[in-house]
């Protein structure tokens, strides 16, 4: 039985939805169908929490248990917080390493991009006057540079996120996270990269 973390903020806790609705929890119950033996041991995630908060609160979490597969989904919260891209930049590139030192299999690693919240119905209040998808996106493409160079698959939510604005469905009650529905959408695209890691022989 593979032990699974996953890390991450309100995105991976399932802000908006029922605990069994996260989809952490839904990959956990498909990889299992697909034959892939493997129980979501930990999801420390919490709503508001940064990189720094992952480093200092859920990172213990990880070293605490170990993992054969790990997902990482961070970095809303630094910029909605105005934390520089620099200094964002460090804080990913440790945690990736301290990942690394936890796993079991170092290829087990799978990275998910940031969610635009800003085209929510609530999203616009986090701005600060700046540009919410332009801000983000260059957030996202620092996260693509920094996998790539580690050769650790990413999973773009980014595009499929922006349904949010369209399809009132897809958002929760508090009118900026994603609902039930947007976290099984993008499970469906985690899914295929997580199966495809772990039926490697």
């Amino acid at each position: 039985m593979l032990k699974y973390i996953a890390l991450g903020d309100s995105y991976t806790i399932g802000e908006g939805a029922q605990p069994n609705e996260a989809w952490p929890s839904l990959l956990e119950n498909d990889l299992n169908k697909l034959n892939i033996p493997i129980k979501l041991v930990a999801n420390p995630s919490v709503t508001g929490w940064t990189t720094q908060d992952l480093i200092d609160k859920e990172l213990p979490v990880l070293r605490e248990h170990g993992a054969d597969f790990v997902t990482l989904l961070i970095g809303v919260n630094d910029w909605v917080q105005e934390v520089t891209i620099d200094t964002f930049s460090i804080n990913f590139t440790y945690i990736l390493e301290e990942i690394y030192k936890n796993l079991s299999n170092r290829n087990n690693l799978l990275v998910i991009n940031i969610p635009d919240f800003g085209i929510t119905p609530e999203g616009g209040q986090y701005s600060k006057g700046r540009d919410i998808s332009k801000g983000l996106e260059e957030f996202n493409n620092k996260i693509q540079e920094i996998c790539d160079a580690r050769n650790i698959p990413v999973v773009d939510i980014f595009p499929s996120s922006k349904r949010m604005e369209a399809e009132a469905e897809l958002v929760a009650e508090d009118g900026i996270h994603g609902s039930a529905k947007a976290y099984a959408i993008w499970e469906k695209l985690i899914l295929p990269e997580a199966y495809k890691i772990l039926s490697r022989k």
